[in-house]
């Protein structure tokens, strides 16, 4: 029986994807998990309803670590489907050297799986297919202190962090330092190299894992937590355990209610 149970389970995960691939809207491919880069997908989108139901008409999405750029362009386009369908306008950045990885700073990089000189860009060629994204080329410990200043981002509201070290994820999680008003007061984060292989064999006290760790050690008003709603998922991906949520529990409208006006029950009839 179990088995059975198991097996019409699989069949209707399948439909699911098949019905929401061929018929599905982007909510229902985000959904189903049949969507390029969902990941990409959930943080920009979630991050925008949340932006619409506090009264934002703008926020920006961030993708640290851009490499060649198949990943920035998926973001435009996703940005580009959600502002139309929350009416919330979304900027777009990427943070990269443009020169590949540098060199590992220590063990807590991960030497033994990364090398300098990893994900070149080639800027130009990427300059040329962007239509909303802004590069921010140099080491995000030189460029992130002056993004706020010379940008003026709206609210940020969905990050990917995919430099792939310990030390620049550490650096650039400095961008939940910012002022509250170029921050949403909870943030839909994407880590990338927080599961791997046996090769990675990532742990905490290493790589992301441990940037993230200590984030969380070092601030009182501010901390990156499992979003565990994702455990709802009809399809249960890899990339919904390399989400974090930033709560800035500091923040003005952290508290500011954005659920549903009704939420009683109603009483039901004798004998239902």
């Amino acid at each position: 029986m179990f088995s059975k149970l198991k097996t019409r389970l699989r069949h209707s995960r399948t439909f699911n994807r098949w019905w929401a691939t061929r018929y599905g809207n982007f909510e229902d491919r985000l959904l189903a998990g049949v969507i390029p880069r969902p990941n990409y997908a959930y943080c920009v989108y979630h991050g925008a309803r949340l932006a619409k139901r506090l009264g934002y008409t703008r926020m920006s999405a961030i993708e640290f670590g851009v490499a060649g750029g198949n990943g920035l362009l998926c973001l435009e386009q996703h940005a580009a489907i959600v502002s139309e369908l929350t009416q919330v306008e979304i900027e777009v950045y990427g943070f990269d050297t443009g020169e590949g990885l540098p060199s590992p700073v220590d063990y807590r990089d991960l030497p033994y799986h990364w090398k300098s000189g990893f994900y070149k860009m080639d800027v130009t060629a990427l300059q040329s297919r962007l239509q909303r994204a802004k590069l921010v080329l140099g080491e995000v410990s030189v460029t992130l202190p002056s993004f706020f200043e010379t940008h003026r981002p709206a609210p940020i509201g969905a990050i990917s962090f995919d430099l792939d070290f310990y030390s620049s994820t550490k650096s650039a999680m400095n961008v939940l330092r910012g002022g509250h008003e170029f921050l949403m007061p909870r943030i839909f984060c994407y880590f990338d190299d927080t599961i791997g292989t046996e090769t990675e064999v990532y742990n905490d006290f290493t790589g992301q894992r441990l940037a993230i760790n200590e984030f969380n050690d070092e601030h009182d008003a501010m901390k990156l937590g499992f979003p565990y709603c994702l455990l709802n998922g009809r399809v249960q991906d890899t990339w919904r355990y390399q989400i974090w949520v930033a709560h800035l529990f500091a923040h003005p409208d952290y508290n500011r209610f954005v659920s549903g006006e009704i939420q009683e029950l109603p009483v039901l009839a004798p004998g239902r």
